[in-house]
């Protein structure tokens, strides 16, 4: 799949921004706990506000005792595609920073870190789909995250299968997405709507 015959950058970015987009299909296969590790590990080196790092991953790989309590967790859209998944993960942030003071950028911070882990698997090959479909109460209450936490989304890792392997309504969405330009998100001096 060439990229640029689905996303046009209106200036010159680094392929990496390019490259990284959120395919549903996946092969079913195993990822090593190496290979996860080196995904985790460019999310520890995000940025942070005082360098808090209020965010957490709560895992499930496939073929443990944790993956259908994750698997449960999802919307029923996402069960259709996410079932070939290798790995399911719910992120979290700490609200507070460690003296109890509220850290009003602890989703902001979070979202930094998904990031990191999205490029990185990106660069690896992989599929990283992150995702808001599924149960957050639920979410919370079953895996024990207590008060001072916040449920931010779930990821989908996996290695990529065939677009074929997709319903036809989910094959049909199976390519990169465009982005809104440069006008409509970003403006200068104050609210422009749109």
């Amino acid at each position: 799949m060439n990229i640029r015959d689905y996303r046009k950058p209106e200036y010159n970015v680094y392929e990496i921004f390019l490259n990284r987009w959120s395919p549903r299909s996946m092969s079913g296969e195993e990822i090593e706990e190496k290979t996860m590790s080196a995904l985790f590990e460019a999310a520890r080196w995000a940025p942070s506000a005082n360098n808090n790092q209020p965010w957490r991953f709560i895992y499930a790989r496939r073929n443990t005792k944790h993956w259908e309590t994750f698997f449960n967790l999802l919307a029923e859209g996402n069960q259709v595609w996410a079932k070939n998944a290798a790995v399911l993960i719910v992120v979290i942030s700490k609200t507070t920073f460690d003296n109890n003071k509220h850290a009003r950028t602890h989703s902001y911070d979070a979202g930094a870190a998904w990031e990191n882990f999205a490029l990185q698997g990106s660069l690896m090959g992989l599929v990283v789909h992150g995702m808001q479909g599924f149960d957050y109460d639920k979410a919370k209450e079953i895996l024990g995250i207590p008060d001072g936490y916040q449920v931010e989304a779930m990821i989908a890792v996996g290695k990529p299968g065939k677009k074929e392997n997709l319903p036809a309504y989910q094959q049909e969405r199976e390519f990169p997405s465009s982005r809104k330009s440069i006008a409509e998100i970003a403006m200068e001096g104050s609210f422009k709507s749109e």
